[in-house]
C-alpha cells in the first residue's frame, strides 16, 4: 500500500482534498443529527459528533486500505436511514436511551464486519449484478425515508410524533425553523447557477446560520441563548480530550450487549452492509468510467468493511464511498488516495478547531440540506419506464421496493427486490424464442462438397432431417416452447440435428425433456444428433458432461454428438448417401473420361489433356498445398478426399471451409485468378490425383485452343452450380 508524493499529484489531492471534506462535513453533521435525533433531541450534539468522527475515520482508514483513487468515503443517506430507522424501533420498544447507543455503535461495527466478509468472499464482483429496478427502488426509498424524517425537523417539531401527525397540526411547527430549512435548501438548488467553485452544501449551510442569527436579533433574542435551545444541534465540546472521552465513553457499557441482542441487529446490518456496498461500488464504476481506471471491487470492500469498524470504535456512524464527495475530489485536482486521507484530517482539524461554531448550527438548516440530498436520491428518470409497455412491470418493482420500504424496512425491500428481479428474469426468458432457426437437409448442407447426382439426391431426401438451432437459456420455463417446435418432427424425420451453439444454460427439467424426446426417436430407429456441446456455459458447467451425468447421450447409438454443426450434418448426409459411398470406396481410381466434368466429352477429345495431366498419390494427412504457395495447379479427384482449411487470426485454431471427395476438382479459383493460395488443402484419407500445371494448361490453349476454352468452361460450371447451392443455403438461413 504505497502513496505518490510527487509535488504536482500531492497539491492536487490537497485542493481535492480540501474541497471533498467542505461537502462530506456539512452531510455528515446532518446525518447524525437526524439518527440520534431520533433517540431524542437532546442527543442532537452526539449524533453531530457522530457524524464527524465518523467523516475523521473513514477518511483516514478506507482510503489507506483500498485501492480506488480519488474515492472519497464518509457518512451517506442509506446509512442514516437504516440507521435511524434502528433506533426509531428501539424507541418504541421503550429501550433506553444509553442502550441505544450502544446498539447503534454494534450496528455499524457489525456491518463493518459483514463487509469485509463479503470482500473476502469475493462477493464484491457480483454486487454490480443486482438489477437496476432494485437499485433504483432502493435508492428512491432511502431518499423518501430521509426527507419524512427531516420535514418535522424543518418545522421545528421534536418529539415522538408521527409524520402525518405533523403534517396535520400546524400549531407544532415553528416558523423560525422553517423559514431557516427553506433559505438553505433554495441556496443549496440555486448555488450552481452563481458559482461552483464553492460547494452547494456549504453555501446553503452558511445561508441557513445567517438567517438563523439574522431572525435571533430581529425577532427572537431567545434563539441567542444555547442551553435548552432545540433549535440548534448544542455543544459538542469540540477539544481533544472531549474527542478522547467520545471514543472511551462510548465502550464503559459494551458489556451490556449480549450475544442475543447481536443476534437482533444481524438482519439490519446485512442490508446497511450490502446497501453501503452498492453505494460504493455505484461510485466505484461512476469514477472508473471518468477517470479510464477499473478498480478492485473486493479490495474495496475490505477497505470499507475496515473503515466502518474503525468508525464504530471511536462513536463515529457508519459511511460508504459518496457520489458528491468524490466527484467533487475528482474535479478540483484530487489524483490519487492521498486526497481520501487529507480530507479525513481535515474533517479532524475542522472538528477540533471549530467545535463552538458547530454548535449553532440551525437543526432546520440541516434537515434543509438533508431534504435536497433525498430529492436529489429519488430517481425521477424511472418514469421514463412508463413510456413502453414493456419496461413497465420493471417500473412496478421499483414502485413495490419503494412501497415496502416504506411501510416495512430496507431489509424487507431487499427481499422482495430481489424475488421480483428473478420474476422479470424469468418473463424476459418466456418472451423470447430459443428457436434460432429452423431448416430441413434440403436447404443446409455441409461443407463437404459432393457430386452433382449425390447433390440431388440430397436435396429430394432433405425431409429425412430437421436442422434446429437453438438459443438462449433450456429451462423448465422453455421447455414447453421447446417440445412445440419438436414434437412435428419427431414423426417424419430420420434425423434432427441439435446446433447447441448459442445456448446460455441447461437446466434438469431441459434434460429430461431431451430425453424423452430421444426415446421417441428411437422406436422409429431414428437419431438425435446434437453438435457443439463441448464448450462450458458461462454459469461454468459443461453441457456435454451434464449430457452424460443425466445419460442422455451415453446409453445408445441413436444419439450422436459432433464438436461441430458441419460435422453432424456431413454424418447425415453420408447416411443419406451410405450405399452409394461404400460403392465409391470399393471402386479403383477414376481416369479423366470417367471424371464428371468431362463425362459429355469423347475420350479421343480428352487425348491430349491425359497427356498433360500429372498424377499423384498423396497420404492421409499430408498436405496437397500450403497458405501462401503459388496457384499453379489445377487438382483434380480421382480416389479419396481433400480437406480445405484456413487459420483463424490470433489463434492456432484453423477453419474448415470445404471437403472434396472422389470423381470433384478443387483448387479452380486461385489457378483462374492466378493468385497465391489462400488455404491448405490436406488428404483426408490415401488420396490419388490428376493435377493440371499451368504451364501444361498454356500449352493446351495454344496447341488445341477449343479444348482449353472447354476446360475453363467445365470448371465455371461447376463452380457455378457450387455458388448456387450456397446462395440458396444463404437465404434459408436468413429467413
Amino acid at each position: 500500500m504505497t502513496f505518490n508524493f510527487k509535488s504536482d499529484k500531492l497539491a492536487g489531492d490537497f485542493w481535492g482534498g480540501l474541497a471533498a471534506m467542505l461537502v462530506a462535513l456539512p452531510s455528515a453533521i446532518a446525518f447524525g443529527v437526524t439518527i440520534y435525533a431520533s433517540i431524542g433531541p437532546a442527543y442532537a450534539g452526539m449524533g453531530a459528533l457522530a457524524g464527524i468522527l465518523g467523516t475523521v475515520a473513514l477518511g483516514l482508514v478506507a482510503p489507506t486500505l483500498g485501492g480506488t483513487n480519488r474515492l472519497i468515503t464518509a457518512p451517506c443517506a442509506p446509512a442514516a436511514a437504516v440507521c435511524s430507522a434502528f433506533a426509531i424501533g428501539l424507541v418504541q420498544q421503550q429501550v433506553e436511551p444509553v442502550f441505544i447507543v450502544l446498539m447503534l455503535t454494534a450496528l455499524g461495527l457489525v456491518a463493518g464486519l459483514l463487509q469485509l466478509l463479503l470482500g473476502a468472499m469475493g462477493v464484491g464482483s457480483l454486487i454490480k449484478y443486482i438489477p437496476f429496478p432494485v437499485v433504483s427502488g432502493y435508492l428512491t426509498g432511502v431518499g423518501l425515508i430521509i426527507i419524512g424524517s427531516q420535514i418535522p425537523k424543518f418545522l421545528g417539531v421534536f418529539g415522538n410524533y408521527s409524520l402525518w401527525r405533523v403534517l396535520i397540526s400546524p400549531e407544532l411547527w415553528q416558523w423560525q425553523s422553517a423559514v431557516i430549512g427553506t433559505v438553505t435548501a433554495a441556496v443549496m438548488l440555486c448555488a450552481a447557477l452563481v458559482t461552483r467553485v464553492v460547494p452547494a452544501a456549504i453555501l446553503g449551510l452558511l445561508a441557513g446560520v445567517l438567517t438563523y442569527f439574522g431572525l435571533a436579533y430581529a425577532v427572537d433574542q431567545s434563539m441567542l441563548v444555547i442551553e435548552g435551545n432545540k433549535l440548534i444541534i448544542g455543544p459538542l465540546g469540540g477539544t481533544a480530550s472531549s474527542m478522547l472521552d467520545a471514543i472511551t465513553g462510548r465502550w464503559r457499557d459494551i458489556g451490556e450487549l449480549k450475544l442475543s441482542h447481536i443476534g437482533g441487529l444481524l438482519g439490519t446490518a446485512l442490508t446497511l452492509a450490502v446497501l453501503l456496498s452498492i453505494d460504493t461500488l455505484k461510485t466505484a464504476v461512476v469514477l472508473d468510467a471518468l477517470t479510464r481506471s477499473r478498480h478492485d471491487p473486493n479490495r474495496e470492500l475490505i477497505a470499507q468493511g475496515s473503515g466502518n469498524i474503525a468508525s464504530a470504535c471511536v462513536g463515529g456512524m457508519p459511511g460508504a464511498g459518496q457520489m458528491g464527495a468524490t466527484l467533487v475530489n475528482l474535479n478540483s485536482g484530487g489524483q490519487t488516495r492521498v486526497s481520501g486521507v487529507v480530507e479525513g484530517v481535515l474533517s479532524l482539524i475542522a472538528f477540533l478547531a471549530l467545535g463552538t461554531f458547530i454548535a449553532w448550527i440551525p437543526v432546520g438548516a440541516l434537515a434543509g440540506i438533508l431534504i435536497v440530498v433525498g430529492f436529489r436520491m429519488i430517481d425521477r428518470h424511472s418514469f421514463n419506464l412508463l413510456r413502453s409497455p414493456w419496461t413497465m412491470l420493471d417500473f412496478a418493482v421499483i414502485v413495490v421496493v419503494v412501497g415496502v420500504a416504506l411501510a416495512y424496512s430496507l431489509i424487507a425491500a431487499s427481499g422482495v427486490g430481489i424475488a421480483l428481479a428473478m420474476l422479470l428474469f424469468i418473463r424476459e426468458q418466456l418472451g423470447s424464442t430459443i428457436i434460432r432457426n429452423k431448416l430441413d437437409g434440403s436447404h443446409r448442407f455441409s461443407k463437404r462438397v459432393r457430386l452433382g447426382q449425390d447433390m440431388e439426391l440430397l436435396v429430394k431426401s432433405g425431409d429425412k432431417t430437421a436442422i434446429v438451432e437453438l438459443q438462449g437459456s433450456l429451462f423448465f420455463g422453455t421447455k414447453d416452447q421447446l417440445y412445440s417446435t419438436l414434437e412435428p418432427e419427431l414423426t417424419r424425420r430420420t434425423y434432427i440435428v441439435l446446433d447447441m451453439r448459442r445456448v446460455q444454460s441447461v437446466d434438469v427439467t431441459a434434460v429430461h425433456l431431451l430425453t424423452q424426446i430421444r426415446d421417441s426417436l428411437i422406436e422409429r430407429g431414428a437419431y438425435l444428433i446434437f453438435s457443439d456441446l463441448t464448450r462450458t456455459l458461462p454459469n461454468g458447467r459443461n453441457i456435454a458432461e451434464l449430457f452424460d451425468q443425466m445419460e442422455l447421450t451415453t446409453m445408445t447409438e441413436h444419439v450422436k454428438v459432433f464438436p461441430a454443426l458441419d460435422d453432424a450434418l456431413e454424418w447425415t448426409e453420408d447416411e443419406i448417401l451410405g450405399e452409394h459411398l461404400k460403392e465409391a470406396l470399393e471402386l479403383p481410381p477414376l481416369e479423366v473420361y470417367e471424371l464428371e466434368m468431362f463425362k459429355h466429352y469423347k475420350e479421343e477429345t480428352l487425348i491430349a489433356l491425359v497427356e498433360a495431366l500429372e498424377r499423384r498419390s498423396v497420404g492421409k494427412d499430408e498436405k496437397v498445398f500450403s497458405l501462401g504457395d503459388v496457384a499453379n495447379e489445377l487438382y483434380l479427384i480421382r480416389k479419396g478426399a481433400v480437406r480445405i482449411t484456413f487459420p483463424i487470426k490470433g489463434t492456432v485454431n484453423v477453419h474448415h471451409a470445404l471437403t472434396y471427395g472422389r470423381g470433384d476438382f478443387f483448387g479452380g479459383i486461385a489457378f483462374i485468378a492466378g493468385t497465391s493460395r489462400f488455404n491448405d488443402g490436406t488428404a483426408v484419407e490415401d488420396t490419388e490425383l490428376f493435377v493440371l500445371q499451368r504451364e501444361q494448361f498454356e500449352r493446351l490453349k495454344e496447341e488445341h485452343k477449343r479444348l482449353g476454352f472447354e476446360i475453363l468452361e467445365a470448371v465455371a460450371k461447376v463452380l457455378a452450380l457450387r455458388l448456387r447451392y450456397a446462395d440458396k443455403e444463404l437465404m434459408a438461413m436468413q429467413e
